[in-house]
């Protein structure tokens, strides 16, 4: 604890800031930066400060409110009742403290308390009238939040109209989740579409919420467990533990267990029966919530600022075991990057099995000295991807083997580099078996050419039965080679050759994205296929003009030109062409420009409620282009929050500047 309050005020800013670039990146971005522990820390740290130096207190310090801005471009609800947060201990000596403070405030009472899970999701709340769903909203600052009333509206969990005999007004508070397995199916379809993966289903939710197309959010697999209410009109309860069989009669999802208790002995014994059963649940769990049963208790006891002084949230730590690191393994990946995996002595880890975890690369193994051999710490990152996190070197014997990037790639045999400045390792084989698997996955994906059912355990036979050498055997593949492969009935087949045969329709960006050429992203892709009026154009074209294309630029322009002077593309194109995909750029309808539009050139940055690729299509079809790069030919910067060095460049070149709402008017 600070004793000189000139030094207390100053660390008193520095965390004020801090919390709310976290409390910002958290509930606005839904892209935390900060572990919940370290934000914890810090929150009570501040609260220490603030209560040894009450004089340091500020209007807008985080500690006398509940944080978390609402979009701008979502409608406003103002809650009926404040949805406050409430304060978080990871110490079960806090949590004694907790309760021990409640019986000095309420003397000589018994205090029955209800402890159930706590759900890592999205505090939404809902408000129905007469059994109709009239509203949902997040909880944005406690007071006002978000209109996701359409989003909502597409969790088959949540009822449009309650069950029997409803009350007059029922204001119902919950989580609304990505459920474990649906997350791993979105990641993964994600990764194939070229998009960045979610670090974990907390921010999955938050992010389908806030989409602004409810068809989005349908096609999430989102659900929801209420556990609160707000204001409620024409039903009296009475105490907490009474709303678990409302909610049921109500046909509204609610916890999948609970706790009574009523003393500090059951409180902790419930703490640890939930740890041993949440991982059995479909949603992730980081904690158990404490709360007084009783809402006459409630009353007396009251609130501070931010939180009720009747509940508390008791926050398990991240799962972390001890297991042997066996091998460090390396996959190579379509671009020829070599990445360790760390093979590690089965063990379970959040509820699961665990035999493989993430070491990221070479420099990461080394800063970590992590070596084969070791007893290492597994954790779950967000309670999903295994990963090494630390070393037992106390227990290292000499016979421990530190690791080194092999010298020959292991798929194929041939040598490997390391590009200066560059921490990435790579196989210069093209024809390196692993990077034809992944070639052929990339050209396959959703965000590529699309074809469904060619995914990686199809390739992977494929190639082991040699009927795939690279992207262009996949237009000559027939019924009667598929028909040898595992798991392959007619219906399958054809299913497959249907899908192969559609593909070719596809426009030619995606060609030109699937072909899988180093650096070439899905923007730059796009503004090849609106620059030339065909792939012969690209392939003919010189380094100058490649590189004067937005979104190309020096090094995408060299590497382009590069892949095109190489005899065994242009043998793949020639195939490519002969099986009749489409090589020409498509032309624009006529009559879809929109005033604001045509001829302009965009530039999209920051943070915004819907994914950048698809407001860029937005613009396209309204006859503008969309550029990666800030020039003097940009027509306009779409700037979302936290835009950073291209917003800059823009007030710096006099370049006009929209926020997403004047982009929306824009758009009506």
């Amino acid at each position: 604890m600070a004793h000189d309050e000139a030094e207390a005020a100053k660390e008193a800013k520095r965390l004020r800031k801090t919390i709310a670039t976290d409390d910002y990146r958290y509930h606005v971005k839904a892209e935390p930066t900060t572990s919940d522990r370290e934000y914890d820390r810090n929150y009570k740290r501040l609260v220490d400060i603030e209560t040894q130096f009450p004089a340091l207190i500020t209007p807008d310090s985080p500690t006398q409110r509940v944080g978390g801005q609402p979009l701008k471009v979502f409608a406003q609800i103002t809650h009926r009742v404040p949805m406050l947060s409430l304060d978080n201990t990871y110490s079960e000596e806090e949590v004694t403290d907790f309760y021990r403070r409640m019986e000095r405030l309420l003397p000589d009472k018994k205090i029955p308390v209800v402890i159930e899970p706590k759900v890592d999701g999205v505090a939404v709340s809902l408000l129905y009238e007469k059994g109709e769903l009239r509203y949902a909203a997040t909880r944005g600052d406690g007071t006002v939040g978000d209109d996701i009333t359409r989003n909502i509206r597409t969790i088959r969990a949540v009822p449009q109209r309650l069950k029997g005999d409803v009350p007059d007004v029922f204001e119902v508070r919950g989580e609304a989740y990505l459920d474990k397995s649906g997350f791993a199916k979105l990641n993964a379809e994600r990764k194939n579409a070229g998009l960045p993966e979610f670090a974990n289903p907390r921010n999955a939710a938050a992010g389908s919420l806030k989409q602004l197309d409810p068809a989005i959010a349908a096609q999430r697999p989102l659900g929801v467990v209420f556990y609160g209410t707000g204001l409620i009109e024409g039903i009296a309860l009475e105490k907490h533990s009474q709303l678990f069989a409302l909610l049921k009669k109500l046909g509204l999802p609610c916890s999948e267990r609970w706790w009574p208790a009523d003393s500090i002995d059951e409180i902790l014994r419930a703490i640890h029966e939930l740890d041993a059963l949440r991982h059995d649940f479909p949603y992730q769990t980081d904690g158990a919530v404490i709360k007084v049963d009783a809402f006459v208790q409630r009353e007396i006891l009251g609130f501070t600022a931010k939180s009720p002084r009747w509940a508390i949230a008791f926050k398990y730590e991240a799962e972390r075991v001890e297991t042997r690191l066996l091998d460090i393994l390396i996959q190579v990946g379509r671009t020829g990057i070599l990445t360790p995996v760390a093979a590690l002595e089965p063990v379970t880890v959040g509820g699961s099995r665990v035999a493989r975890a993430t070491l990221h690369n070479e420099e990461e193994i080394e800063r970590k000295d992590v070596r084969i051999g070791d007893m290492v710490f597994v954790e779950k990152a967000g309670e999903v991807i295994p990963a090494v996190v630390g070393v037992r070197t106390d227990l290292r014997n000499g016979t421990e083997k530190k690791f080194r990037m092999p010298k020959k790639c292991p798929e194929c045999g041939s040598l490997v580099v390391k590009e200066e400045d560059q921490v990435a390792v790579r196989c210069v084989n093209s024809q390196c078996p692993a990077q034809v698997r992944r070639r052929i996955e990339h050209f396959a994906s959703r965000g590529a050419m699309d074809i469904e059912g060619l995914g990686e355990a199809m390739v992977a036979q494929l190639v082991a039965h040699k009927l795939l050498r690279d992207i262009g055997d996949v237009y000559a593949l027939n019924a009667a080679a598929l028909a040898d492969l595992e798991r392959m009935g007619e219906k399958s087949i054809a299913n497959l050759l249907e899908a192969i045969e559609g593909s070719k329709a596809r426009p030619l960006w995606r060609l030109i994205f699937g072909l899988g050429i180093l650096h070439v992203g899905v923007s730059a892709s796009r503004a090849l296929a609106d620059h030339f009026p065909d792939l012969d154009a690209m392939m003919k074209s010189s380094v100058e003009e490649l590189q004067r294309i937005p979104d190309v630029g020096e090094v995408v322009g060299q590497s382009i030109h590069d892949f095109f002077r190489e005899p065994h593309n242009l043998e793949l194109i020639e195939r490519l062409r002969r099986a009749g995909l489409r090589f020409e750029a498509e032309k624009k309808p006529e009559g879809l420009e929109a005033p604001g539009f045509k001829n302009t050139t965009w530039v999209i940055t920051g943070t915004l409620s819907q994914l950048r690729d698809e407001i860029a299509d937005i613009i396209r079809a309204r006859g503008g282009k969309v550029s990666a790069s800030v020039s003097k030919k940009t027509t306009c910067v779409l700037a979302g929050e936290e835009a950073g060095s291209k917003l800059e460049k823009a007030k710096q070149l006099g370049v006009r500047i929209l926020n997403e709402s004047e982009f929306r008017k824009l758009l009506a």
